[in-house]
């Protein structure tokens, strides 16, 4: 094992006691990210201690024309609407609501770069999910952003509303959405998603997986990007989101 393969095992071991016991640590510098690919490699060796299944992933941008980030999402902490999710297994919490897509094929790792319009082809669904903002790291969100990126991108867990088939019309740059908590509205009005449409996303996390060999079967759930910001939940009480033309969706902290 080299000396990165070392740090790489060390972060992921870290992040992993910390996932497993609720907790944050420090990410010591000999172990923090020099680039992205240590950052992903991190991820995979992560997901590889927790003996965790990839079941989606997550996958975003600053800006409409910035460079995209992503990380694969562990299966057990993927959840469907009506979901009770305990607020102690957070030591941060916050709520983004987002829009999901599932390819209806699969995609498996290959020699040359799967052209966008393939991609776009192969959606199937899409529905409305919630995603619990979260992390390992002490002292968040003033971290680095690539050990942040390691840390599955700040990821704790994605509640995901019933789906529908895709629609190339669906008013995807600004839909009107609505998050509650506990009764009070958090957001509602048109939303917006700082990659602008979520579509532009998914030829990356397609390629990005089939250079790393991993591969993407029909189903996988791909969530992009929150159209109304993060909020951090204090208290126990019911997350409901909705987004125009999806199926609402909710879930209970406790």
């Amino acid at each position: 094992m080299d000396s990165s393969t070392s740090a790489h095992d060390a972060l992921a071991r870290l992040f992993s006691k910390a996932y497993d016991s609720s907790s944050t640590a420090e990410v010591p510098p000999a172990l923090a990210p020099a680039n992205a690919d240590d950052a992903y490699a991190v991820q995979q060796r992560f997901l590889e201690i927790n003996k965790s299944r990839i079941g989606g992933w997550k996958v975003g941008s600053k800006s409409v024309d910035g460079p995209v980030q992503g990380a694969a999402l562990p299966q057990r902490g993927i959840l469907r609407p009506g979901a009770a999710v305990q607020r102690s297994n957070y030591p941060v919490l916050g709520l983004e609501l987002e829009i999901a897509f599932c390819f209806d094929r699969d995609f498996m790792p290959r020699a040359s770069a799967i052209a966008e319009e393939e991609v776009m082809q192969s959606i199937g669904t899409m529905g409305a999910s919630i995603e619990i903002v979260a992390s390992r790291i002490a002292g968040w969100p003033k971290a680095p952003p690539l050990a942040q990126l390691a840390d599955l991108q700040n990821h704790g867990a994605l509640i995901v509303g019933d789906f529908i088939d895709y629609r190339d019309d669906f008013p995807f740059q600004n839909p009107m959405a609505h998050l509650a908590f506990d009764g009070g509205a958090i957001f509602d009005g048109a939303g917006a998603n700082p990659a602008g449409d979520p579509r532009r996303l998914l030829c990356w996390v397609v390629n990005h997986c089939s250079r790393r060999g991993i591969a993407l079967p029909a189903g996988t759930v791909v969530t992009g990007g929150s159209y109304t910001g993060v909020y951090f939940a204090e208290k126990d009480g019911i997350v409901a989101g909705r987004i125009a033309g999806l199926p609402p969706i909710y879930f209970e902290l406790r």
